[in-house]
This record gives structure tokens, C-alpha cells and sequence, in this order.
């Protein structure tokens, strides 16, 4: 009960930093809807780009779900492996670092609030960008694609946590390394395209990336209505996966932590 009221005490933290810094919030979120709107106005624009007769209605679905799913897991996985970066911004992390938290109380709750804001964010830009089209989901798998869609997140978490290492290793250049492993994950993962599209090198690359077979199994509950007992397997591995992965990153953030603070690299200037 202690850990989970002091796992709650991030998450309001986190709130908090929200209300400071709004205007970066609002910003993010007018690029975030934007990005969405400009890639499904390509599928809604595709027949007068190719002169041919095409399903825009399903092009502008396939695109908008392959927009929307990442514009969540990217929330997940940025507010993980930012946190370091955010804590350095703040001031805080030799405070944090240094209180008798236990380090998997701390990511407990950044944890929490990545999903439950990530949430919220991604209904507010598909609620707005439902507006501007005539989304039909009458035969989707609703309940499939939230069961999978909640499978992913754990997978994200550990990757979450991983990155997270590389701001911690690299005070001045770590969370630009943390933008370049999430636009490799973007390129991979078939946010945009089948991935079958890619050069078959990187196919095999995209395999080890939870978000392609979230992203895959998304479009089948959402546009073919695929049913939730084909989906068990894969929501069976991510789970499985993304636990092995955040134990995976748990002991190799407490050994870069110990090295951190025994080389003086938590100091905001790096």
C-alpha cells in the first residue's frame, strides 16, 4: 500500500510538470492532430493522386489506425525514457535519485501516467479527427483491439525503460538518442505501410518490434473485424515479451544508475 501511494506521488508529479509547462502540451497536441489529419487526407486523396478508382474509405481508415496507434505507444515510450531528461530539466534528479524510493516505484508510476495520458491523448485526437471523417467501424472488434492494444503497452514499457538507460549514460546527447531508436521503430514497424513493403533485410528487423504486430492486429480487429480468440497468441507474446523486457531493463537501469551516481553523471550539466 506504502509503494503504491508513493508510486502515485510520480504520477501526480507528472500532472503537475503538465499544468507548468501547458503551452508545450497544447503544442505538441496541435502537431500531434495535425500529423494525424495530413496523413489520412492522403488516403482520402489517393484517387485523385493515382486517376484510379479506390476504397479511400478504407485507405483513410488503415492510415488513421496506423497514426493513432503510434501516436500512443510514442506517448508511452517517450514518457519513459524522457523522464531522466525531465529530471534534469527540473533540477531533480540527484532529489530523486537519492531518496529512499525504490527505482521500480519510480518507474511504477511514470509507468501509469504514460498510459493513462497517452489514453486521453489519443481519444482527444481521434474524437477531433473523427470529425473530419465519416468513420464507419460497425463491424470491428472493439474489445479485441483495447485487449491488444493493452498487451502493446507492456511491450513499450520495456522499451521505455531501456531508453531511458541512454539519457542517464549520456547526460548531453542521450535523449536525442532516445528520437533516433523511436523513428527507427517508426520506420520498421508498418505505421504507414505494410511492412511487406520494406527491403526483406528490414523485415526481419521490424519482427522484433512489438508495435508491428500491434499496429497489424489493430487494423485486423478495426477494419475486418478480426475475432479476439485469433488475437490470444500475439497478445500471449507481448505480454510475455514486454515482461522480459522491462525485468530486462529494470536490472540494466539499476546498473547504469549505480555507475551514474558513482561517476557524478545525474548532475543537470552532464
Amino acid at each position: 500500500m506504502k509503494e503504491m501511494r508513493v508510486a502515485y506521488a510520480f504520477i501526480e508529479r507528472n500532472i503537475n510538470l503538465i499544468k507548468r509547462y501547458w503551452g508545450w502540451e497544447v503544442v505538441w497536441l496541435i502537431y500531434s492532430l495535425v500529423n494525424s489529419l495530413a496523413v489520412t487526407y492522403i488516403g482520402a486523396g489517393m484517387e485523385k493522386i493515382t486517376g484510379q478508382t479506390l476504397d479511400t474509405q478504407y485507405l483513410i481508415t488503415y492510415l488513421l489506425v496506423g497514426t493513432l496507434i503510434w501516436s500512443y505507444l510514442s506517448v508511452i515510450f517517450y514518457s519513459i525514457s524522457e523522464m531522466i531528461a525531465w529530471e534534469r530539466w527540473e533540477g531533480t534528479i540527484e532529489y530523486t535519485f537519492m531518496a529512499p524510493v525504490s527505482r521500480a516505484t519510480h518507474l511504477v508510476g511514470t509507468t501509469l501516467f504514460a498510459i493513462i495520458y497517452g489514453i486521453l491523448r489519443t481519444l482527444v485526437i481521434l474524437i477531433i479527427v473523427a470529425s473530419f471523417f465519416n468513420l464507419d467501424l460497425a463491424g470491428a472488434n472493439l474489445p479485441g483491439a483495447v485487449l491488444l492494444l493493452l498487451a502493446g503497452s507492456v511491450s513499450f514499457v520495456g522499451l521505455g525503460i531501456v531508453a531511458a538507460v541512454l539519457p542517464l549514460l549520456y547526460p548531453e546527447r542521450g535523449a536525442q538518442m532516445t528520437n533516433a531508436a523511436a523513428a527507427i521503430l517508426l520506420l520498421i514497424s508498418g505505421v504507414y505501410y505494410p511492412v511487406e513493403t520494406l527491403p526483406a533485410w528490414l523485415q526481419v528487423v521490424s519482427s522484433a518490434s512489438p508495435a508491428t504486430y500491434v499496429i497489424k492486429g489493430m487494423r485486423g480487429c478495426l477494419l475486418h473485424g478480426q475475432s479476439t480468440r485469433s488475437l490470444l497468441s500475439i497478445v500471449f507474446i507481448l505480454i510475455a515479451a514486454g515482461t522480459a523486457v522491462i525485468m530486462v531493463g529494470l536490472f540494466i537501469f539499476g546498473r547504469v544508475e549505480r555507475y551514474a551516481k558513482r561517476t557524478g553523471r545525474l548532475k543537470r550539466s552532464g
